[in-house]
């Protein structure tokens, strides 16, 4: 009903017309071009490249060469996993040295929900596509029978060394001649079980066993021979967290025929749909870096559950998505909401904490913080009710006070923060983290009449100040004994691989990261006057970074500003609470003209499963969560002279940028329906209630 109403709302505009698969495919942005469907299970597409940082998406706009083509992927993140089930196609001789082949730009295709490329090394056309469940694939040649290279030891991975070892347990049966099915126990960045199902449109015969690349491989790559015909080769995969009988049974719900036309024509307008709930005004150019990131919004999380089974939501970047993502979900998807929440308590259930960074249906507990509780208090302060709040509730305060894997939480609550004696990689971010974190839950607590629990979570929301040093106006370290750590460098980029007290960042960075307290890091640092000083010279002052390694992730600098880095996207709306909008207007539009681009090295940082097109969107609107939970959003500047947000109740919200054609970047005044917004800021019930926002600009 959500989709019917949002589709009869929007044009007849091919929004997927304006998507560029390959903008986030240079440099360190670690997009793809895969064919997927708006937060499905599949993202079937090339491998160009693996084994190296540049390739956690697997594929690199300047190679010129594809190793085959694998069933999943994750999406602009700084670490790679997934790339199950590679397969080659290819004609001529059964063994080879090599089974990659050159492919050229001029042949590629990528669109939502389909990709394609010419094997020029066979002679082979290339295309795949698919439902939220099954990949299908087909392969037409000119040059003879087309024979397969399978090779299901394959997974997007770091190292060769560790893709060899990744396979702890598997089993995979041959018997059938239209199927490969079976099961992979892996450990990588996730320790995960996939179970699939391979179905080919002709009979196969094992023609080969090639030699094992490495000893410790558990599955040797298999060349599949499927007779002299001359007509397409199509293999459909499908792949299951829970059983092979699974993903067979995907295959027999959503693709149980071979007409592959009529599987992209349905992914296209599924695409449509979710593009077109909100349209833009603009040049070509900003029609298309905008819906290429709707799309990389909507390409995570991944609904991973078999057909028919409950939603069951992955891929959950929590660290990165809870800023923006799961905030603009509430407003143009919500019908994901309350599965997305549902499925944490899944995690829950199996692991005794919350999710931290979920994939293929385990926590490989990445980064820090428990970013699923300010989704969880988002939505319920917004008015989802699809899940058991106080069940919820009570997993949020377990993992906060109970000492599990990623956290030992004595030292934190004896001194207030936790100190870099005892916790030896990212102290200081670590406490600011959770301390927002712990303000979440004060709130939830606070609205389902917990009196007790509110006051100890807004206790310890205010940790922060423990680490903040006003003598240098900055976030400092400070050991068990509360002295600060000694000649301390601010620049100096911390990360848990190399060290330091920050993740990601470097204090610079981070002492901003109090988005539940701006009024009280005011205060902490002297006033609204200092305040701004400080903020001024964190946009100015040099760009250098201190340290090695984890210095790449840090990226987009603007001074010390760094926009390709989550921690850093809510700074610059800091200049509209603290009084000077003008500012956070004209940095709002030099990181939107500078830092997203049109083409394939269209992002400063990674992707991140959709946080940084987030980011993108909201501040196209003229307004960003700020602080992401509970519903409220700072005004900043719109950069499109009209949008119109189509929500599922039927009714718009449309922003209007009066003059910005002109070339005026800056707010004059703000009215909502007519009146004055005198506190620059909206609600998110005033986004729902429909209306027009009209920003005057000069």
């Amino acid at each position: 009903m959500l989709a019917v109403l949002a589709a009869s709302c929007a044009s007849e505009t091919d929004f997927t017309s304006y998507v560029n698969l390959y903008s986030g495919t240079d440099g360190n942005g670690h997009c793809h071009p895969c064919a997927t469907t708006p937060f499905g299970a599949i993202q079937v597409g090339p491998q160009t490249g693996n084994w190296a940082w540049e390739y956690c998406g697997g594929y690199q706009w300047k190679d010129t060469t594809v190793n085959g083509f694998s069933q999943n992927r994750i999406n602009g993140t700084g670490s790679s996993e997934y790339g199950d089930l590679l397969m080659m196609p290819f004609t001529g001789e059964l063994i080879r040295e090599s089974y990659t082949s050159r492919f050229s730009k001029a042949t590629e295709a990528a669109e939502p929900g389909f990709y394609a490329c010419d094997l020029e090394d066979y002679g082979i056309r290339a295309e795949m596509t698919c439902t939220p469940h099954v990949a299908i694939h087909r392969y037409s040649s000119q040059e003879g029978p087309i024979r397969l290279m399978l090779d299901l030891q394959n997974a997007q991975i770091g190292s060769a060394e560790r893709m060899y070892r990744r396979i702890l347990d598997c089993d995979v049966d041959w018997s059938d001649g239209s199927h490969v099915r079976g099961y992979i126990h892996s450990k990588a960045w996730n320790d995960r079980v996939t179970y699939f199902d391979i179905e080919f449109s002709r009979p196969y015969t094992v023609a080969a066993e090639l030699p094992l690349r490495d000893p410790r491989e558990k599955i040797a790559r298999k060349v599949l021979d499927f007779g002299d015909s001359q007509e397409p080769l199509m293999v459909k995969a499908s792949v299951s967290i829970s059983s092979i009988e699974g993903a067979g049974r995907n295959i027999a719900a959503e693709l149980p025929g071979w007409d592959f036309d009529s599987v992209r024509q349905a992914a296209s307008r599924s695409w449509n749909e979710h593009l077109g709930r909100i349209e833009i005004e603009g040049t070509e150019t900003e029609k298309r870096i905008f819906y290429t990131a709707m799309y990389r919004l909507m390409m995570h999380p991944n609904d991973i559950s078999d057909c028919g089974d409950d939603a069951f939501y992955s891929t959950l970047s929590l660290w990165d998505t809870y800023r923006a993502a799961h905030p603009l979900f509430t407003i143009i998807t919500p019908e994901i909401v309350d599965d997305v929440v549902n499925s944490f308590m899944r995690y829950y259930n199996a692991q005794g904490f919350l999710p931290m960074w979920a994939l293929g249906g385990t926590d490989n507990f990445g980064m820090i913080g428990n970013h699923s509780i300010p989704v969880i208090a988002d939505a319920y302060l917004k008015g989802f009710r699809g899940f058991d709040a106080e069940a919820l509730y009570a997993a949020m305060k377990r993992s906060v006070t109970e000492d599990h894997i990623k956290y030992d939480w004595a030292a934190y609550d004896s001194c207030g923060y936790f100190p870099d004696d005892v916790i030896k990689v990212e102290s200081v971010s670590r406490t600011l983290e959770c301390c927002y974190d712990d303000w979440c839950i004060a709130q939830m607590a606070s609205a389902l009449g917990h009196a007790e629990d509110t006051a100890f979570f807004n206790r310890r929301a205010g940790y922060w100040k423990n680490v903040f040093d006003r003598e240098i106006g900055l976030m400092h370290p400070r050991n068990s004994r509360g002295e600060w750590q000694p000649d301390f460098d601010p620049f100096l980029v911390g990360h848990w691989k190399t060290g330091g007290a920050f993740t990601e960042g470097n204090s610079w960075q981070y002492t901003w990261h109090v988005q539940h307290d701006p009024e009280g890091l005011m205060e902490a640092m002297g006033g609204r006057d200092a305040f701004l000083t400080k903020l001024d010279s964190l946009f100015s002052i040099t760009g250098e970074l201190h340290g090695s390694g984890p210095v790449v992730d840090v990226s987009g600098l603007i001074g010390q500003y760094a926009h390709g880095n989550e921690p850093s996207h809510h700074v610059t709306y800091f200049y509209t609470l603290a009084g000077k909008p003008e500012k956070a207007a004209d940095l709002i539009h030099e990181i939107w003209t500078s830092q997203y681009l049109d083409g394939p090295d269209g992002l400063s940082g990674n992707d991140d499963c959709g946080q940084m097109s987030a980011w993108y969107i909201f501040s196209a609107m003229g307004f960003y969560p700020v602080n992401p939970c509970g519903g409220t959003y700072v005004i900043g500047a719109p950069q499109l002279p009209e949008m119109t947000i189509h929500l599922p109740s039927g009714r718009d919200f449309r922003i209007i940028a009066r003059g910005i054609g002109e070339g005026c970047t800056r707010v004059a005044s703000v009215t909502l329906d007519g009146k004055p917004l005198d506190n620059w800021c909206i609600s998110h019930r005033d986004i729902l209630n429909g209306g027009e926002l009209v920003f005057n600009m000069k």
